[in-house]
């Protein structure tokens, strides 16, 4: 059967569908409807069937989305799309499109893609954490995702930041409602905040990141320095205690070829182990890892 997946991210929708090979048959895309539930929800009904009418046929569908479902409500929770939260997203869109649909969070879809035909594939145990905007996770194992019992299994960009005091964390606010999460010091924005507090002048992170691979501004180079630095305080928490045979890496600072030079010898330093074996990839589908992911929600187990 073909497999339809819905990536519903904060600025876009991304919609396509998947041949029982994996192959992609049909790729759509839409802006999101900004702060309106009912206008989301009418506009993944209007991609899917689409898609349906594209490929002649009515199709599975999964949804990655930004956030979580409370096991204690049913309702969704956790979202920066804020107008997702205290609705019923999948019970709703079940409603629209009338029939099962399966969902998961963003981050989940992006190492359940990894995990099934990316850089995970053929390994049992993937950690996947997306790095752009916003910094969350996901764990598979056995192209399973690993939920939790409070639904927030992988959920790395929401746990303190390691190698900061309380002060700090204090200082960075998260719109999750705690202080100091580690999406506040890893996420683009918070990269190129930390530009900012040198130069006084504003360059997005991939400017920043060539700005110091040419070795032409100190400023950028202590900027990715510290990245790498941050990135395996918080990544060697996670292997001292999942220790997965891959980590895999999406969103915008992914991107960063630095990230892949340094930051494993740097967790080599801070593990509990005499050795780091774990290799650190760039998510194979990219940009597109989330929504196939979601697609192959239909072929995980449950």
């Amino acid at each position: 059967m073909i497999r339809i997946g819905v990536d519903l991210g904060g600025t876009k929708i991304a919609a396509c569908a998947l041949s029982s090979d994996g192959s992609e048959l049909v790729r759509r895309r839409v802006a999101t409807p900004q702060g309106n539930y009912s206008q989301t929800l009418a506009a993944i009904e209007e991609i899917a069937r689409s898609i349906e009418s594209e490929v002649g046929t009515a199709c599975s569908i999964g949804v990655g989305y930004p956030g979580s479902v409370s096991p204690r409500t049913g309702l969704h929770r956790n979202a920066n799309s804020t107008c997702l939260n205290g609705h019923d997203l999948m019970g709703d869109l079940q409603q629209k499109l009338n029939r099962e649909i399966r969902g998961a969070n963003d981050a989940n879809c992006l190492a359940l893609s990894e995990a099934f035909d990316g850089a995970g594939a053929t390994k049992r145990v993937v950690f996947a954490v997306i790095i752009g905007t916003g910094t969350g996770g996901g764990i598979v194992v056995d192209q399973k995702i690993i939920v939790g019992r409070n639904a927030i299994g992988g959920e790395w960009g929401h746990c303190p930041m390691p190698g900061t005091d309380r002060a700090e964390r204090r200082a960075r606010p998260c719109y999750c409602g705690q202080v100091g999460c580690i999406e506040q010091f890893l996420a683009g924005p918070a990269l190129e905040a930390e530009y900012f507090r040198h130069e006084n002048v504003h360059h997005d992170l991939q400017e920043i990141a060539g700005r110091a691979h040419a070795g032409v501004d100190p400023s950028a180079a202590a900027v990715i320095d510290l990245l790498c630095e941050r990135l395996a305080d918080a990544l060697a928490v996670v292997v001292n205690t999942v220790d997965p045979d891959v980590i895999v890496l999406g969103g915008g600072v992914s991107n960063i070829d630095a990230i892949y030079e340094r930051t494993p010898q740097l967790i080599a330093e801070r593990i509990f182990s005499d050795q780091f074996e774990t290799p650190i990839k760039a998510a194979k589908f990219g940009d597109a890892s989330g929504v196939r992911g979601a697609a192959r929600l239909w072929d995980s187990p449950r």
